[in-house]
């Protein structure tokens, strides 16, 4: 059993012995902690209103029934959106006016897992120093639960159309030239919500041929949950077979998106990102930003248009916190997370396949030979174990110093740019692991580069 406490949300596999997974004694105690914090962030709220959604995992019904049970008995009003994206639960926060909003999904771990991720007010994740404080909430139970006559009420909701039209309202999705393409598109769902959601947007973007893989919101995933290329295998043959012009593999809670080209080849996770932010920039002069695990290809293709790239430490919120540092008008993460402003600043699947699927009606020309125009950019990832004792900042600082001639990045681990690849040093909270990203323009390149850092912290090792 596993319990994963951090200022991202609450994990843990389901079952097992309570504060060793994520039992419903841990659930109860991290939903009414979130309550609480939520009533001293909004004093002077009379009624707290937080939303609820979750994707379609096997505990999803437990889980949201014990989250909701306890909002109201903390005194909060709560809409319930049932099943739904993450990027739906954030937008949704935002329409009710709500105070908070918690989405029940693990992302894309395996199916026994669960989770609750924590949303501000307006429909964002939480920052570091206010999910340290819902974790002292919870380690003190320093909450106290409403009496008979103040508990909260319930509400159902459905936010999946919402949703779809908010995409359809953005200016720089076209239907009309999605409409004209006819294209043939294939979605892999990994029987999660997604298998809803998205065939459902494509229709309404005038989609009228859809290829369908593993749409059927089960919760039992068809395959390992993370879109990567390893796992599509199947999907890709699929789409290779159907003779599709495009496909679309989404995670379990739809915020993050891997395209798939017409011949079954990957698009290449990395690139969901750099396409859309191409298409952005084209019609939006503006800068961009990404986190330091990302491919340099969004760089290159900001320094293009004129425009700024800045790096951000890894997470969602400080992405996004860069992103309004330097009012950006595109960003995300390589892992497929597309974050348009202009729709919220939030992961969103949705938004990523409306504007993509502009983009390539707009080029006229097929999916591969669109990837076929950016930077052929390739990353290792690698991880090295330490045994215990070892003092992982140390060993970040004297790589640091070792290739101090070269450009240099801290705010998250070491970043070192070279000329035309480069090498992402992050150590694992958990776990004496340093995580090792490498990028270069080939894979044996990165491959290279990944060994030699690998072999200098082992040298810097040896000598501790």
């Amino acid at each position: 059993m596993t319990l994963i406490k951090s200022i991202s949300g609450i994990r843990g596999t389901i079952g097992g012995i309570a504060g060793e997974g994520l039992s419903p004694i841990d659930i109860v105690k991290f939903t009414a902690a979130y309550a609480a914090w939520a009533k001293e962030n909004n004093p002077e709220t009379h009624k707290l209103k937080i939303v609820v959604g979750h994707d379609a995992r096997i505990s999803a019904e437990m889980v949201n029934s014990l989250v909701i049970g306890t909002l109201l008995g903390m005194g909060a009003d709560v809409t319930d959106i049932g099943l739904a994206t993450t990027p739906t639960t954030e937008l949704a926060v935002v329409a009710e006016k709500a105070n908070g909003g918690i989405i029940l999904t693990a992302s894309h771990n395996p199916k026994q897992w669960n989770a609750l991720k924590l949303l501000n007010n307006k429909g964002e994740f939480l920052n570091d120093a206010e999910g340290k404080r819902i974790l002292a909430l919870a380690d003190a139970t320093d909450f106290t639960f409403a009496e008979v006559d103040n508990l909260g009420k319930l509400i159902h909701s459905d936010y999946t159309d919402y949703h779809i039209q908010h995409v359809l309202d953005l200016k720089l999705v076209d239907k009309k030239a999605i409409e004209k393409a006819n294209f043939k598109v294939a979605v892999d769902a990994v029987n999660s919500v997604g298998g809803t959601v998205i065939p459902a947007l494509l229709k309404a973007l005038g989609v009228k041929n859809i290829v369908e893989i593993n749409c059927e919101p089960t919760g039992h995933f068809a395959h390992t949950p993370e879109p990567l290329p390893e796992n599509l295998v199947e999907t890709s043959a699929i789409i290779k077979e159907k003779g599709v012009d495009v496909g679309f593999v989404v995670d379990p809670d739809v915020d993050r998106l891997a395209i798939i080209n017409e011949d079954g080849t990957m698009f290449n996770e990395e690139y969901t990102l750099v396409a859309v932010a191409d298409y952005v920039l084209s019609k939006t002069p503006g800068d961009t930003v990404s986190n330091l695990s990302s491919s340099r290809a969004l760089r290159d293709v900001t320094e293009k248009y004129g425009a700024s790239y800045t790096p951000s430490a890894v997470g969602e919120v400080n992405v996004t916190t860069q992103m309004k540092a330097t009012n950006a008008v595109i960003g995300g993460e390589g892992n497929g997370g597309v974050i348009y402003p202009e729709s919220h600043y939030g992961r969103d699947a949705l938004v990523g396949i409306g504007l993509f699927l502009t983009h390539l009606a707009q080029k006229g020309i097929k999916c591969s030979e669109l990837r076929a125009t950016y930077p052929p950019y390739f990353i290792s990832k690698n991880k090295i174990e330490l045994h215990a004792g070892i003092n992982v900042d140390e060993i970040l600082l004297k790589i640091k110093t070792q290739f101090s001639n070269e450009q240099i990045t801290d705010i998250d681990g070491v970043r070192i740019d070279f000329e035309r690849e480069w090498v992402h040093l992050r150590k694992s909270n958990t776990e004496p692991i340093i995580r090792i990203y490498a990028e270069s323009s080939t894979l044996a390149k990165a491959d290279a580069l990944a060994c030699r850092i690998i072999e200098a912290i082992q040298k810097i090792v040896g000598k501790q």
